[in-house]
Order: C-alpha cells, then structure tokens, then sequence
C-alpha cells in the first residue's frame, strides 16, 4: 500500500524531459519544510491505493513516461517497490526527490532527478551528500536558486563533489523570486557547465493551479 496524493497527465515542466507527455504519480507526505515549497497540499491529503491499483490508474493514460513524485517519494518504502514494478512494465521512470533520503536501493533502470537544498530553502541541513555516490550520468542533480547566495553556494557545491562529471545539473530560479535572466547571466558569466530551467507547467497553465 502507498498514499497517494493524485495521479495525473500533464507536460514535464522540468528537468531534461521537459515538454514531454508524462503521467506523474505524485505520493502524500514529506520530511521537509522548504521555504518555497508549493505542493503543501501533499504533505497529509491522499488515500490508499495497492501497487495494481496506481498501476491500472497509470495504464488509463497510454503515456510511457512517468514520475514518481511527492511530497518526498521515498518517505513511503513501498515507493521503491512501485518504481521496480513501473520499470519491469517497460515505462521510462523518473524519481523526483529531495536529496534528503538515501537512494542507493532505487532501481537501477529508474533516472534520478534528486534536489541538493540551497540556503535560501531553510532545508540545507537536511542534504544527504551521500547520496552524489550512488547517482548515474543519466541522473540529475538539481539546484533551485533564490538569491545570488544560492547561486555562489551551489557552485562551490558542485566544484566539491565535481557534479558535473557524475552526472547532469540543472539549475532554475525560485518562481517568482528571483528573474530567470538574472540567473541566466550568472551562468553564462561563469560559463558554469549546467542546464539552466524555467517550470514550464507554471508558464502553461496559471501557477497556482494543482494537478498539471
């Protein structure tokens, strides 16, 4: 059994699936409290559904790519079960987590899109750099960047655990807090080897709005 918090059918606004179709299973519940988190609505609200059930919910939208969301995913052991049982039924797999949370037992065949939490995020503290271990070049390690601060720590981050050479990085701005030209520049100033992303979901649909 696992919470789940929604099923659903949007486009990938993140990461280097972004445009695509994809169905996103996103799990209840969270150990972390990010200053600018907006999917609070899945830290309690969700129901109980068996492994069959999310996968029957999955196959309704004949779409091959899915993630596996939260919340924070691996909170629930089970996650770990339902991303070895969506492999083994052929669907590309991502794993979108926090960083916080150990992810050397998830499925090999699973690409993880893992969080390290910048200061602006009130979570830093809670980063598992333990975890830039067990990642594959397939992988990717993300920075979501509020201020200039967030920006200068993640690049020492990065340079310290030499990121970029495990695997991809990608970096994209708080919405609303920080303008994406701001950071773009950063970039290309340090000619920092990293994808620079917008959420995408949040300039399709309004940004509020749940569910895409």
């Amino acid at each position: 059994m696992l919470v789940i918090n929604e099923i659903f059918h949007s486009i990938q606004g993140e990461s280097t699936y972004t445009g695509l179709p994809c169905v996103f299973v996103r799990l209840t519940y969270c150990n972390l409290r990010c200053s600018y988190c907006d999917t609070e609505y899945a830290f309690y609200d969700g129901k109980e559904m068996t492994l069959e059930e999310i996968l029957n919910e999955v196959k309704k939208f004949n779409c091959n790519l899915v993630e596996v969301t939260g919340g924070e995913p691996l909170f629930q052991k089970e996650s770990l079960n339902l991303l070895k049982k969506l492999c083994d039924e052929g669907y590309k797999v991502l794993l979108e987590t926090s960083g916080s949370l150990p992810v050397d037992e998830v499925d090999e065949r699973v690409t993880i899109i893992m969080d390290l939490k910048t200061p602006s995020s009130n979570m830093m503290k809670k980063n598992l750099y333990s975890n830039i271990d067990h990642l594959k070049p397939d992988d990717e390690v993300k920075f979501v960047i509020g201020n200039r601060e967030d920006y200068d720590w993640a690049k020492e981050i990065i340079k310290k655990y030499d990121i970029t050479n495990k695997c991809k990085v990608l970096m994209g701005c708080v919405f609303g807090q920080l303008e994406n030209l701001e950071l773009a520049q950063w970039i290309l100033e340090d000619k920092l080897p990293v994808r620079f992303q917008i959420q995408l979901h949040k300039y399709i649909w309004e940004p509020e709005k749940r569910s895409v």
